[in-house]
């Protein structure tokens, strides 16, 4: 259940235009609501202190993803003057898709009539929607969890011969990307003002778990690369095609961000980015192990449990963008968030690999080979 938000903007900001008849008031209202077809849910409108004159709230809808809205309201509602409690707003899904709603006033006072923003997301059946949030915190808890096998192996093993340094080289650059990303979206406020104006029918698509999924990652891939300071790796090191990878990413970072300072392209641009190198390293960061795994003809110091884990949360995140398109009607939603279904489809890829090398090709476990023959 979404939480009702208090939007209160100044002249300045979008959301920060409020009744101000002769006192300032501000309404609480949710910013997202979910239905199910047929439907009815009671929204609660409440202003923040008693209105100086009666207030008109009419409904003007900007968006829909079909051609009529996808939710009935009524025309208007009136908010008494003299009151501050809550009016009830009555709405039912009638279709399946999405609708943007800008609620508006007939204030005289010289003030923006915009008072706040309602999301309407009706959907075929809210236990399949359940289904979704379910299905979302089991491939979070694998991919979470899906960093100790390896943490536990190299501490077990007191090495790291067989975990290549280039995975780990590009898997950090990978997750910090992924977590500015996810933190500007979610936790800075101009960003996520940009986002609404740049996408004013849709939702932030960046969660609490998001950003938790992010430092954790962070966390204990730096764990990891401590271990590999500590424990026996022979001759193991970044390569310089990796390395000169890793160059070019950071500094077409810093690039950009010099002409993002200069206003020639907006912080959400190029928050945008950073989620685009997240992308691209997914694609590649797999390779240099697979690589070496065949050179070694050994899975030996790659973690399997690390693989099964991972394999586990990629699959799950698959299967629910296709339960979501298919209980929105939107088939889009599956490419609609690029960086996710990367991380998805191209871990299940490489992690079909894996299992195949370790389970298969080199299921021989025998004492690993000295380093300097993997170089």
């Amino acid at each position: 259940m979404k939480l009702p938000v208090v939007l209160s903007l100044s002249v300045c900001h979008l959301f920060n235009l409020t009744v101000k008849c002769e006192n300032s008031v501000t309404l609480k209202i949710p910013a997202h609501v979910d239905l199910q077809i047929g439907d009815i849910q009671n929204i609660s409108v409440v202003p923040s202190a008693r209105l100086q004159e009666t207030l008109v709230v009419i409904f003007n809808v900007t968006f829909s993803s079909k051609q009529t809205s996808v939710v009935e309201l009524p025309k208007y509602i009136t908010l008494p003057s003299h009151s501050a409690n809550s009016t009830v707003l009555p709405v039912r899904g009638v279709e399946v898709g999405q609708t943007t709603v800008y609620l508006e006033n007939n204030c005289t006072s010289n003030v923006t009539r915009i008072l706040a923003r309602i999301h309407f997301l009706v959907v075929q059946s809210n236990v399949l929607r359940i289904v979704c949030q379910l299905i979302g915190w089991i491939y979070f808890f694998a991919w979470s969890i899906s960093f100790y096998p390896q943490v536990i192996e190299n501490w077990r093993r007191k090495s790291v011969v067989g975990l290549n340094f280039d995975f780990l080289a590009l898997n950090l650059t990978g997750h910090i990307a992924y977590g500015m990303f996810n933190i500007g979206l979610f936790w800075i406020p101009y960003v996520e003002e940009q986002f609404v104006v740049y996408n004013p029918s849709e939702v932030n698509p960046v969660q609490g778990s998001d950003v938790f999924f992010s430092l954790h990652a962070i966390l204990l891939t730096v764990i990891t690369i401590c271990q590999c300071c500590f424990y026996e790796r022979g001759e193991q090191k970044v390569s310089k095609v990796t390395t000169g990878f890793l160059v070019a990413a950071w500094l077409f970072a810093l690039i950009t961000l010099f002409v993002t300072v200069a206003n020639k392209i907006t912080w959400l641009q190029y928050l945008y980015y950073f989620s685009y190198i997240k992308l691209v390293i997914t694609v590649i960061k797999y390779v240099p192990q697979a690589y070496m795994n065949y050179r070694r003809k050994s899975t030996i110091g790659w973690s399997i449990g690390n693989v099964l884990l991972d394999f586990t949360g990629g699959s799950f995140s698959i299967v629910q963008m296709f339960l979501q398109s298919y209980n929105n009607d939107e088939w889009l939603l599956i490419f609609g968030d690029p960086t996710k279904f990367g991380l998805g489809l191209f871990s299940v890829i490489f992690d079909i690999f894996f299992i195949v090398q370790h389970y298969c090709l080199y299921r021989q476990k025998s004492d690993y080979r000295p380093v300097d023959a993997d170089n």
